[in-house]
């Protein structure tokens, strides 16, 4: 018989009301289906003591058909799951766990197919011979694996956090086996600008790699621009970059794919991804849009 209903939990450090949930009560409502999406507390006093292994445990026992992963539980729930997807494996991130009907817990990642798909779709035919990327936190690594996997020919990435940013390079040159990916300091993001064909900033609008004024001055018009960071539809940098005349994109293509795939992947059904997105753009219109 068919399962009619599911109740899926968020984990994380700010699981509040989402657009995320949003689009997965919508999409499940299209599915005739009983979707409900609940907060779960990692350090609230159901779970205090317990760990993950607990955690995940209770939840299991509570009935809940998946959970959503959010910062900072990516990496460390990881080593408590019965099971990893090739994804969340290589990047050893989990942001969906699916509770299997024999009782198994398995993570998956969809962060790098959804960063690979928002570009696919929202920036066509971009070049790709130089790429500039600021942050490297697990945004920034799943962007990174996305554009390898788009075929982009050099990646160099910044960090607030120096060490950060070597990592992450160090960790893409050994899986391509050649040097794909560039380590740089923060004051030499304005002049890599100049040479580059596109930008992907994962850092808040407010941190883009510390360089305020500057980085807007960096900008031009040959220049394509991906602000990966959380939804940030009207950014300062997609702001600027569209005076300009650049290509932009931000990251709602990210949040459908994602939210898409968690939905696949609880669900086992096919999600109307093309509805998604119609969902986004009205979820994101203004009140007044609505009267």
């Amino acid at each position: 018989m068919a399962q009619s209903s599911y109740l899926v939990g968020l984990i994380g450090s700010d699981t509040g009301r989402s657009l995320a949930v949003d689009l997965h009560e919508r999409e499940a409502r299209r599915h005739h289906l009983r979707y409900l999406c609940r907060r779960v507390d990692a350090d609230g006093q159901v779970f205090r003591g317990k760990g993950m292994p607990g955690l995940l445990r209770t939840c299991r026992t509570f009935g809940f058909a998946g959970l959503g992963v959010a910062a900072p539980y990516r990496h460390t729930v990881a080593p408590h799951l019965d099971e990893l997807s090739g994804s969340a494996a290589r990047l050893q991130a989990v942001d969906v766990i699916v509770f299997t009907r024999d009782g198994r817990t398995v993570g998956h990642n969809t962060d790098v197919a959804g960063h690979a798909a928002a570009m696919a779709r929202g920036l066509p035919g971009v070049p790709l011979t130089r790429v500039v990327q600021i942050g490297t936190g697990a945004a920034g690594i799943a962007v990174a694996h996305a554009l390898r996997e788009q075929k982009a020919a050099h990646l160099c990435v910044t960090d607030p956090v120096p060490d950060r940013a070597r990592a992450l390079a160090e960790q893409l040159n050994r899986s391509t086996g050649h040097h794909w990916a560039e380590a740089f300091p923060a004051e030499e993001l304005a002049a890599r600008l100049r040479g580059a064909d596109g930008l992907v900033n994962t850092l808040p609008s407010s941190g883009t790699g510390g360089q305020g004024a500057s980085l807007y001055e960096a900008l031009h018009k040959d220049l394509w621009i991906f602000d990966a960071h959380g939804d940030p539809v009207h950014s300062p940098l997609l702001r600027a970059g569209d005076a300009l005349g650049c290509r932009v994109l931000d990251a709602g293509g990210v949040l459908v794919n994602e939210a898409a795939a968690a939905f696949r992947l609880v669900t086992g059904l096919t999600p109307h991804t093309s509805h998604m997105f119609g969902d986004l753009a009205d979820l994101r219109a203004e009140p007044r849009a609505h009267t």
